[in-house]
C-alpha cells in the first residue's frame, strides 16, 4: 500500500495493521505480501518520515478502526528503548482493554527465537500465543489461521490444541492483570491459528508451565508467571460477623492495622492495602488472588465485636501448595487491640519460619493507643478517608481523627493520619487564603507525631509532605522521607511518598527504584503506576511513563490525573493530537484543562489556548493556580508574563513550586536572571 498522506481513508473493515521497527522492514514486506496475495487487507507504512502531529491522528485512526493489530517482535524491538512501534503497540494495547471478552485483536509475531518471558512488551501480548515466522517467512497455514480470524462469524470458544500453550506471561515490569487480554481471547487466537501449526518448524514449543490450576486459569493468570517473594504475605478484608452490619469500618480498619503490623516487620514483604482489599466482595480464590498479587500466602479471618469484646479468627495459608499453616481464634477486650496485633504477627511469622530481627512486639504497638474508644474513631476516621470526594466529607475525616486525639493525646498514629488528611484536603481542595492555615496544622501534628513516636516512618512521611508542599524547604523534605523510608520501607505509603520527594529533586534513579518497590507492594493501586509515571518522566523516560499512566488508567479509568499527566507526557513528547485527545477524556480537572491548554497553542489555535486559561481562571480564581500560568506562558513563549506568575507563585508559597527544579514546561525560563533568583530563593538540595 505504501504511505499515503495524513487524509487517505487507508483501512477498510476488516483490516489488519502491521507494527514493526524499521529494521523488520523487509520481514514486515514479505509478511504483508502474504497477507494480500490471500485478498487480505493490510495497512504497512513503508514511509521512512514517521511521527509528528499528522502521522499521529492517522495511527490513532487506523489503530482504532483496524480488526487485527499484528505486532512484529524481533532482536530489533528488544534492543531498542525507544521507537514509533512502541507508541503503536501501546495504542493497541489500550484499545484492548474496551473489547468484549470474546474479541481477538492482537496477534504476535516473532521472526526469532526472543522468548516471551521477560521481554518488554505490553502485558497484553503475553496474554495470547506468539506465532514463530522466522526472518518473515509466511506459511499458507498462517494466511489461512488470520483469514478465519477475520470471518464475519468467528468461533466464540475453542479449546485449545495440546502443545499449544502460551508462553509463559512474566516480564520486566509488573503491569496490573486487568490489563491483560481475557483468556477468552488468547484461546480464540490460540485455537485459529495454533491448531494448523502445531510441530510445524516455525514453530517454537514453550516450556511446560511451573504450576498450573483450573483457578487461575480461569482467571486469566499465566500459570508461569507465578514467582512470589519468599516470606510474602497478602492480608484479605476480614469478614465482619458482628450482629451490627454498620461495624465493618471496625472489621476493615482492624485488618488495615493487622497488614501495618505485619508491614513492619522488615523481614516480611506485604501486600499493601488498596491491592489487598481490591477482592473485598469478589468471588476470587486464594491462588488467583496470589497471583495477581504475586504472594506466597494469604491471611484471611473474621471479626465479631459485641460491645467491648471482641473475637478474631485468622488463618494462614500456603498459595504455593495450598497447604493449611495456622488458624487461631482469640477472644479480647478492645483495650488488647495492640496487643492482639503484636500476637497476630509474631504468630504470622513463626509459621512462615521467619528469622525475626529485633522486638516484634515494640514495632508493631509504636504510636498506637490502648484507648478504645480513641482507636474506634481512628477507625472511623481511616474508612472515610477511603471514600471522601469533597471538601465536606474532608471535615469529617478531620473531625474523627480530632476525636481521637482527644480521647487519647498520646496517639501518634492519629496525629500522623490527620497530618496528612490535612496536606491532602489542601491538595485536593485547598485556596490560597486556607493554604498556610492547614498547612500549619499538618506540621504541628506531623511533628508532635514524631515527639510521641520517633520510630513511626508514617508520621516522618507527614513531615515531609508539610516540608514539601507548605513550608517549601525542600533539603529538610529530603530528610525526613530518607529517614521514614528507613523507619518503614515495606510500607508503600512511604515509598510513594519518598518516590515524589526524590524525582521533584531531580534523583530520578532513586525515584523510579522506589516506585517499583511501591509498585511490587502495591501491584492493584493507581498510586504506585501514577508514581512509576512521575518518576520516569523526571528522567525523561516519556514512552515508558505513558504506559505506566495507561495502567493507572486500567487499575482505575475514573480519576482524571493519570489521564492528564499522559497527556502531558504526550506533550513532552511532540505527540500533540495524542496529548489533546487523552486529556479531552477528562476535561473538567485542572490538570487535564493545563494539559489542553498548552497542546491547543502547539497546534495553532490560540482561541482554544485561551478558553481553556479563562476556564481555570474562572473556576479556581485569579491567583490560584499561579504556578500552572506561569507554566502556559513559558510554553507560549511569552517570558515576561510567566515570570510575573512565577514570582506570584513565590510570594503565595505555591505548592507547585516543588516542581521547578525539573520541570520541562519550565526549561524556556532557566537562563533569565530572574527565575535563577527564584530558584536561589527556594534553595534546592543539589
Amino acid at each position: 500500500m505504501g504511505a499515503e498522506t495524513p487524509n487517505q481513508v487507508t483501512v477498510a473493515p476488516g483490516a489488519v495493521f502491521l507494527s514493526y521497527a524499521s529494521q523488520d522492514a523487509d520481514a514486515a514486506r514479505q509478511i504483508c505480501g502474504a497477507l494480500r496475495a490471500a485478498g487480505i487487507e493490510v495497512w504497512f507504512d513503508q514511509s521512512e518520515l514517521r511521527g509528528g502531529d499528522a502521522w499521529d491522528q492517522r495511527i490513532r485512526r487506523e489503530i482504532h478502526d483496524c480488526a487485527l493489530f499484528i505486532p512484529i517482535i524481533s532482536p530489533n524491538t528488544t534492543s531498542r528503548r525507544e521507537g514509533y512501534f512502541r507508541l503503536e503497540w501501546d495504542l493497541a494495547d489500550q484499545r484492548s482493554h474496551r473489547m468484549a471478552r470474546d474479541q481477538a485483536f492482537i496477534v504476535p509475531i516473532c521472526l526469532d527465537a526472543t522468548p516471551g518471558a521477560g521481554t518488554d512488551v505490553p502485558e497484553s501480548f503475553h496474554r495470547v500465543h506468539w506465532t514463530r515466522l522466522p526472518g518473515g517467512e509466511t506459511p499458507p497455514e498462517f494466511v489461512a489461521g488470520i483469514k478465519r480470524l477475520l470471518s464475519p462469524d468467528p468461533p466464540t470458544t475453542a479449546r485449545l490444541p495440546a502443545g499449544a500453550e502460551p508462553l509463559p506471561a512474566t516480564t520486566g515490569r509488573s503491569t496490573p492483570l486487568k490489563r491483560a487480554l481475557p483468556v477468552a481471547v488468547a484461546v480464540l487466537v490460540l485455537a485459529a491459528l495454533a491448531y494448523l501449526l502445531i510441530d510445524k518448524p516455525w514453530i517454537s514449543k514453550p516450556a511446560a508451565p511451573v504450576a498450573s490450576s483450573n483457578a487461575t486459569a480461569s482467571a486469566g493468570v499465566a500459570p508461569g508467571a507465578f514467582n512470589p517473594p519468599p516470606h510474602s504475605i497478602a492480608v484479605l478484608p476480614f469478614v465482619n460477623m458482628s450482629a451490627d452490619k454498620d461495624q465493618e469500618y471496625f472489621s476493615d480498619g482492624l485488618t488495615e492495622e493487622i497488614l501495618n503490623s505485619l508491614a513492619r516487620i522488615g523481614e516480611l514483604q506485604v501486600s499493601a492495602r488498596t491491592s489487598s482489599f481490591s477482592f473485598k466482595g469478589k468471588d476470587a480464590d486464594l491462588a488467583t488472588i496470589a497471583h495477581k498479587l504475586n504472594v506466597g500466602s494469604v491471611l484471611e479471618g473474621s471479626v465479631r465485636r459485641s460491645g467491648r469484646t471482641i473475637r478474631v479468627t485468622a488463618q494462614l495459608n500456603n498459595a504455593v501448595t495450598g497447604f493449611h499453616l495456622w488458624s487461631q481464634t482469640y477472644d479480647r477486650d478492645l483495650s488488647d487491640v495492640l496487643k492482639l496485633q503484636a500476637e497476630i504477627a509474631n504468630a504470622v511469622a513463626s509459621a512462615l519460619k521467619v528469622t525475626l530481627l529485633g522486638d516484634v512486639t515494640a514495632r508493631v504497638e509504636v504510636g498506637g493507643t490502648r484507648d478504645p474508644l480513641a482507636f474506634d474513631a481512628y477507625l472511623r476516621g481511616l474508612r472515610l478517608a477511603r471514600v471522601a470526594s469533597n471538601e465536606g466529607e474532608a471535615g469529617r475525616v478531620l473531625d474523627e481523627y480530632a476525636e481521637a486525639i482527644r480521647l487519647d493525646p498520646n496517639f501518634a498514629l492519629a496525629y500522623a493520619a490527620r497530618s496528612l488528611a490535612l496536606m491532602e484536603t489542601l491538595y485536593q481542595w485547598g485556596s490560597v487564603t486556607t493554604h498556610q492555615q492547614n498547612a500549619e496544622k499538618a506540621r504541628i501534628d506531623a511533628e508532635q507525631a514524631i515527639a510521641l513516636a520517633p520510630g513511626l516512618g508514617l508520621a516522618h512521611t507527614a513531615l515531609a509532605r508539610y516540608l514539601l508542599a507548605g513550608a517549601l524547604d525542600y533539603a529538610r523534605a529530603s530528610e525526613e522521607s530518607e529517614r521514614a523510608l528507613a523507619l518503614a520501607p515495606g510500607n508503600a505509603i512511604v515509598l510513594h511518598e519518598y518516590s515524589q520527594q526524590a524525582a521533584y529533586m531531580g534523583r530520578s534513579n532513586a525515584a523510579i527504584d522506589a516506585a517499583r518497590r511501591g509498585l511490587a507492594l502495591d501491584p492493584l493501586n493507581l498510586l504506585s503506576y501514577r508514581a512509576l509515571g512521575d518518576a520516569l518522566g523526571v528522567a525523561h523516560r516519556y514512552q515508558e511513563a505513558i504506559v505506566a499512566y495507561q495502567d493507572a488508567i486500567a487499575v482505575d479509568p475514573g480519576p482524571p490525573e493519570s489521564y492528564a499527566r499522559s497527556g502531558l507526557a504526550y506533550y513532552a513528547l511532540g505527540s500533540n493530537q495524542m496529548a489533546r485527545s487523552v486529556c479531552e477524556m477528562k476535561p473538567d480537572y485542572w490538570e487535564t484543562r493545563l494539559c489542553l491548554a498548552l497542546t491547543f497553542e502547539r497546534l495553532g489555535q490560540r482561541g482554544e489556548s485561551d478558553a481553556q486559561i479563562k476556564w481555570l481562571t474562572g473556576f479556581y480564581g485569579g491567583d490560584q493556580l499561579a504556578y500552572q500560568y506561569a507554566q502556559i506562558y513559558a510554553q507560549r513563549g511569552d517570558r515576561l508574563k510567566a515570570l510575573q506568575w512565577l514570582e506570584t507563585a513565590l510570594r503565595l508559597r505555591d505548592p507547585g513550586l516543588r516542581r521547578l527544579k525539573t520541570d520541562l514546561l519550565m526549561d524556556p525560563l532557566r537562563t533569565e536572571p530572574r527565575f535563577q533568583a527564584v530558584m536561589r530563593e527556594l534553595r534546592f538540595p543539589n
